[in-house]
């Protein structure tokens, strides 16, 4: 199923909804998570998210990806759940990606050492940053997009993801002169 058929689709079958979540499933549940920080919120809002295009399928209209359109949706849904209850921070993000080789278990304890390192310090930023890093780092999106997805001017993505990676590079070179990497 392409993005482009369903410009033109004003209700989903059940076999498409299948098809979005298998292909879209994964990023708008971590993306709910990185907005959350919390694993059981994640897997409600990515059920809510799915839930929400199927309801509402009419309303894309093709002028963003249909990627861009369900984590706009899980953006507000995800902001939707932090004010309905209260928010507390959780420590951990469990990233992982299957691989054909298996490494030695010292690099592949170290790899994920250093990638745990990085995920908790990119954690630790403020919400803004954080979430501009996020979709430009992880999910590929281009600046131009980013500003459309969060409702800002393109330069104030600029200056997000300039300061994010600048705070990003000083705690990791903290972690660096501490030892801890």
């Amino acid at each position: 199923m392409s993005d482009e058929h369903l410009k033109y689709v004003t209700a989903i079958e059940q076999f498409d909804i299948r098809d979005l979540m298998e292909k879209y499933g994964e990023d708008v549940w971590h993306y709910a998570f990185f907005l959350t920080r919390r694993h059981d919120w994640a897997d409600d809002i990515a059920q809510d998210v799915f839930v929400k295009a199927y309801r509402g399928i009419d309303s894309f209209r093709g002028q963003s990806s249909i990627k861009t359109w369900l984590l706009r949706i899980t953006r507000n849904t995800a902001y939707s759940y932090r004010k309905l209850a209260f928010f507390r921070r959780t420590v951990g993000l469990e990233l992982g990606k299957l691989r054909d080789t298996r490494p030695s278990a010292e690099n592949e304890y170290l790899t994920q050492s250093y990638a745990d390192d990085i995920w908790s310090h990119v954690m630790k930023l403020p919400d803004k940053y954080r979430e501009t890093l996020v979709l430009s780092a992880h999910y590929g999106m281009q600046t131009e997009e980013i500003a459309l997805h969060l409702d800002v001017a393109i330069g104030t993505v600029k200056s997000r993801l300039h300061r994010a990676r600048a705070r990003l590079a000083e705690a990791m070179e903290r972690s660096e002169k501490d030892g801890a990497i």
